[in-house]
């Protein structure tokens, strides 16, 4: 299930979330630790920097899919996306382990 950010998340809204995320939850990014994540189940949400190259995204998308977790492509780049979170480097993957007091499950899936 690999979602690109349509009208129904905004990236404003997205940004937010995230930031909310990383301070409150844990977020663990690096597209190695990533892929582990998801091929154990353990993250809630992935989140791929729309600049990630293709034969990781593919990885983590395959992998992803087989666990059943959501992946997110930010529109955005893997230095942007690293800047959202407060890291002084590039993020071209980031997986959502606990959303802490985030919103960002209930955007991208759109449960309550």
């Amino acid at each position: 299930m690999v979602r690109k950010m349509s009208n129904q998340i905004s990236k404003p809204d997205l940004i937010k979330a995230l930031q909310t995320a990383s301070r409150t939850g844990q977020v663990i990014y690096g597209a190695k630790e990533v892929i582990k994540l998801v091929l154990h189940g353990k993250a809630k949400l992935v989140v791929l920097a729309a600049n990630t190259p293709p034969d990781i995204k593919r990885d983590i998308n395959y992998y992803a899919k087989l666990s059943k977790i959501p992946v997110v492509l930010f529109d955005g780049t893997s230095i942007e996306l690293g800047n959202i979170i407060g890291r002084p480097h590039s993020v071209t993957a980031l997986a959502i382990v606990d959303p802490g007091q985030s919103r960002i499950l209930e955007l991208i899936t759109g449960e309550q």
